[in-house]
């Protein structure tokens, strides 16, 4: 019996159907029919709200299978229940897809005859187990940033060894919120864990890391980057911080005149880091989505000799919450929102020049047509057709009533951001949407969802708070990884979750990453103003697998009031053009921006 989860062309094309590859991506949530007389989807509605990703389809389905769900006229689902083989084109694992825990636990209870033994306190003795048969009478360096991930992984270590075995060190990397640090270290002592705090600021920023060079004859040559204060590559950023904390670690072990051969390094790392990552530990078929601190090249290397403990590596963050409370950890931190390693280094989108290639028009057009589509359809142009090629006639009709009501224009935004579309890494541009009237978060939410499943070329979309952008930036600030550039996006940060936690949501809100942009808008292009100042992204992300998630609905999830509230106070710090609030979901944007 088989699962095939999030992919039912290899199993159709193993059983001898065919498949083929669709003009139109579906990648987002999207409304599904199911046959809910099968054994797979038996309890749920005959409709679905699914995540789905990809750009290719079933044709011919293979013999003795059946279509059990379909997504329009493309098939999402095949069965061939006297097997018990089922193939689903779509994500049952994952937060978005509504009934997706229904979904596996009728495959799994039902069909597998599998029973639910396996608890959280099964999972906290074998990484226990795991830490003593590792360890031994070794000691453990743990880097603790003071986030859920390394706070449990530390009270892990506390739990399975003596207490002069482990060493907790939290690193200030320069990219740290406003006054985090202090209170990291104020809240671990409070948990009775001594940390020793280094400020290794100067480090991080000069620090570099090897990078491989492509050569004509293959031969595998190296070449060092350029200092983290000087790149723009946000791949290269988080490898050079990876590889900078594993330098202060072994820098620490070196100061306590310890051994590094007799210390092992241990990390808060958790499934999803080591999937994005495309980590061999959690998948030999997985695509780079974005390399995590916690797994470099240096990492990788120092995991190959046994030397990494990572009791955390089969877990997703909903669990390790789980385990946290489970090991006596204070709720105000199990449920602290996530801060990344990195820190605000890659919540800083750095860059020379503008990102516009020879798609940007093309691109640009389409855009024009889609928020002006209720005049574009009463002028025919060879765009609109696809337009309408890669929308249902219920997408269109939709369309028509907002863009009918509202006055919109979308352009793209001449930068790069990170994506995830059909489960792989994207690299490129924003779309921006600026509006004549207030905001109708239903409708920008809904051309969110549309607007990338049109041009695979966007991976994010937001909207543009203030007057009418009346002429889009095709330049921007240069922008790197300086003391000035983090102290504005660290006060932009230390405001918008200030009034975050005084309005009574942040419980409510998964994670709010603020993003800084080198777009300066509002410039007359006719006195050739230089682009001197930057805008601030606001992201509220509501997820509970930090594999998924969406945007926060002003309106719905999140007052109105609070959301102008970040504006107001964001837009008074000096050198701030414009405030946008990203409308994304994962996919087919990352949480991060970088």
């Amino acid at each position: 019996m088989a699962l095939c989860n999030g992919d039912s062309k290899m199993m159709n094309k193993v059983f001898g159907g065919t498949v083929h590859k669709k003009s139109v991506r579906e990648d987002g949530v999207f409304n599904i029919s199911v046959d809910n007389t099968c054994s797979l989807f038996r309890g749920l509605q005959k409709e679905e709200i699914v995540l789905l990703t990809h750009g290719d389809s079933v044709d011919k389905v293979a013999d003795g299978f059946k279509v059990v769900a379909r997504s329009g006229n493309i098939v999402a689902g095949i069965a061939n229940e006297s097997k018990k083989l089922y193939g689903a084109q779509f994500h049952p694992e994952v937060g978005l897809t509504e009934n997706g825990k229904v979904i596996l636990k009728n495959f799994l209870y039902d069909i597998a005859g599998c029973s639910g033994t396996f608890t959280v306190q099964n999972r906290e003795r074998e990484c226990i187990r795991e830490i003593k048969e590792q360890v031994g009478s070794s000691k453990v360096l743990v880097l603790l940033s003071g986030g859920v991930d390394s706070t449990v992984c530390t009270a892990l270590l506390n739990r399975a060894l003596n207490q002069d075995q482990v060493i907790a060190v939290h690193i200030d990397n320069g990219f740290m919120r406003k006054r985090e640090s202090q209170s990291v270290e104020e809240a671990l002592r409070k948990l009775g864990i001594q940390v020793k705090v280094i400020n290794a600021a100067h480090s991080f920023y000069n620090g570099t890391t090897t990078l491989p060079i492509s050569d004509e004859d293959r031969t595998p040559r190296k070449r060092i980057s350029k200092t983290l204060n000087m790149t723009t590559s946000p791949e290269e950023k988080r490898k050079i911080i990876g590889d900078t904390f594993v330098k202060i670690a072994n820098e620490v072990i070196g100061e306590m005149n310890l051994k590094p051969e007799e210390v092992f390094l241990a990390q808060g790392t958790l499934r999803p880091d080591l999937i994005e990552s495309a980590s061999l530990v959690a998948s030999g078929k997985a695509e780079l989505i974005k390399t995590h601190h916690n797994d470099t090249e240096l990492i990788r290397k120092l995991r190959e000799e046994g030397k990494v403990i990572e009791p955390l590596k089969d877990f997703h963050k909903d669990e390790v919450r789980i385990l946290g409370r489970e090991l006596g950890l204070p709720e105000e931190l199990v449920s602290r929102h996530p801060f990344p390693g990195p820190g605000l280094a890659i919540r800083v989108i750095c860059a020379e020049e503008p990102f516009i290639c020879k798609d940007f028009p093309e691109t640009n057009n389409i855009l024009k047509i889609v928020a002006d589509f209720s005049a574009s359809v009463k002028k025919p142009h060879t765009l609109l057709q696809r337009v309408k090629a890669c929308t249902t006639e219920e997408d269109q009709e939709k369309l028509m009533q907002i863009t009918s009501l509202h006055s919109l224009s979308a352009f793209l935004l001449p930068i790069k951001t990170v994506g995830v579309q059909g489960d792989c890494r994207s690299y490129s541009y924003v779309c921006g949407i600026s509006s004549k009237d207030e905001p109708d978060w239903e409708s920008l939410i809904f051309l969110a969802r549309l607007i990338p499943r049109m041009c695979h070329n966007i991976n994010r979309v937001v909207y543009i708070f203030g007057p009418p952008v009346k002429e889009p930036p095709t330049d921007v600030t240069p922008t790197f990884l300086t003391t000035g550039v983090l102290s504005t996006l660290r006060q932009a940060d230390f405001e918008a979750h200030n009034i975050l936690r005084e309005s009574g949501y942040a419980g409510k809100i998964s994670q709010m990453p603020v993003i800084l942009t080198p777009l300066h808008f509002d410039r007359d292009p006719l006195q050739k103003q230089p682009s001197c100042q930057r805008s601030v992204v606001i992201r509220t992300f509501i997820t509970s697998d930090f594999m998924t998630g969406v945007p926060a609905t002003p309106g719905s999830e999140i007052p109105v009031e609070v959301v102008l509230k970040m504006v107001t106070e964001i837009k008074k710090i000096p050198g701030i053009s414009r405030i946008m609030y990203d409308l994304t979901s994962k996919p087919p944007g990352t949480t991060e921006w970088e």
